[in-house]
């Protein structure tokens, strides 16, 4: 997993509550085994007509909206089923970065364990996020090295993040790297161990 410190991005407004996972990415596509190749199929049933032409009328097919990778959400985002499928999506389609004054408890996690980064600010804040980033060009910069949210227009804000998650994302670790830095002494344990395991018949 790639490690995140600071990204600048064209932020990109969803002024839509309790967006479910089933829209995020609808469960005809959830039959591929890879991780990647899901960014075609987000929000498919928004993005798209059901003759399958583009709605043009959709936050995202906007032509001003083009190559955002920061989503402005409204609150409870992510609810519904705990398909890890969505930050999947949502990665593949190019957003590193969301930011909401609610997530979903299972959502915000497979997030976090995938390398989008969830921000959780004040309601007021992310108003004013949702209003400015119609206006584009409306650039962000988020560090996470600094917990910090900075806009092109001045806008400033601080997040929270758990310490745990903060080392992992900022090093780049998902949980099997982590736990194989912990090799050399998975051995000497099991080394020290070996003989002591009792059989059962």
């Amino acid at each position: 997993m790639s490690s995140f410190k600071e990204m600048t991005g064209k932020a990109v407004a969803m002024d839509r509550t309790n967006v479910d996972t089933d829209q995020i990415i609808p469960k005809q596509f959830l039959k591929r085994i890879e991780k990647t190749g899901f960014g075609q199929y987000l929000f498919y049933d928004w993005r798209f007509k059901p003759n399958g032409e583009l709605n043009e009328n959709f936050e995202l097919n906007l032509p001003e909206n083009h190559g955002a990778s920061i989503l402005i959400a409204n609150e409870n985002f992510g609810c519904g089923s705990s398909r890890e499928h969505a930050p999947w999506a949502l990665m593949d389609y190019g957003f590193k970065v969301i930011i909401a004054p609610s997530f979903a408890d299972i959502f915000h996690q497979n997030c976090l364990k995938n390398g989008v980064l969830p921000i959780v600010l004040k309601e007021d804040e992310v108003a004013y996020l949702l209003k400015q980033s119609r206006k584009q060009p409306y650039e962000l910069t988020v560090s996470l090295e600094n917990k910090s949210v900075l806009g092109s227009d001045g806008f400033k804000a601080e997040f929270d993040i758990h310490p745990y998650w903060y080392n992992m994302l900022l090093n780049g670790w998902d949980e099997i790297e982590l736990t194989l830095q912990l090799e050399e002494r998975i051995r000497e344990y099991e080394a020290e161990h070996s003989g002591n395991s009792t059989r059962i018949s």
